[in-house]
């Protein structure tokens, strides 16, 4: 008489792992995002003259877009939408940090860049609410 013994697969967080390449993939995604919308909109700052008091409040929209394109096109995995969303967000600050801080040449800390995080962890919390929801239709 021949017994099959089942062998039981043991889970290697796979399933961790798909979440943590789908906030990889979203922060890839809204740095680039965000570094095309800084571009362009240094060209339209400096072709148009827009006022210096717009620029900040520019920066905060650019980096609000980018955080909402890089959650709605990478966060395809049904639950906690809106954790995961927060982690982009403010991963997402940090990495812009240093990129744009690299760029610049000087790392600057203070009171706007725990702006930026709250702005970056409220935005991406509500990215990844309307990403989780908009792949459940």
């Amino acid at each position: 008489m021949r017994t099959r013994t089942k062998i039981k697969k043991q889970s290697t967080g796979g399933k961790d792992r798909g979440y943590v390449f789908e906030i990889v993939k979203a922060n890839i995604i809204a740095l680039i995002v965000a570094l095309i919308s800084i571009l362009l909109s240094a060209l339209i700052v400096k072709f148009f003259s827009v006022s210096d008091s717009a620029i900040p409040i520019i920066n905060q929209v650019i980096k609000s877009v980018a955080v909402f394109v890089g959650c709605l096109i990478s966060l395809k995995k049904p639950k906690n939408g809106w954790l995961r969303g927060m982690i982009c967000g403010f991963i997402f600050v940090w990495l812009s940090f240093i990129v744009f801080s690299l760029l610049d040449a000087k790392f600057v800390f203070g009171l706007s860049l725990l702006n930026d995080c709250v702005l970056g962890t409220v935005s991406g919390m509500i990215s990844g609410i309307i990403a989780v929801n908009i792949r459940r239709r």
